[in-house]
């Protein structure tokens, strides 16, 4: 994945707040990456209406 690439919400991991559940299946624009642990990347996500949070990789799938 690179910055500014399309990508859609295919799948949820883990337990998260409704805010973030309701992007399932929405597209947005990747804006960066996070380091989690030293072992996983985060991909940072924002949605047209400016909501960004981050995913695990395999959640998104690109457009």
């Amino acid at each position: 994945m690179e910055i500014g690439q399309q990508v859609k919400v295919c799948r949820l991991r883990d337990r998260v707040p409704s805010t973030v559940v309701k992007r399932l299946g929405a597209v947005g624009t990747v804006k960066g990456f996070k380091i989690l642990d030293g072992m996983n990347l985060g991909v940072v996500v924002q949605f047209e209406d400016e909501f960004t949070t981050w995913f695990f990789a395999d959640e998104l799938k690109a457009v």
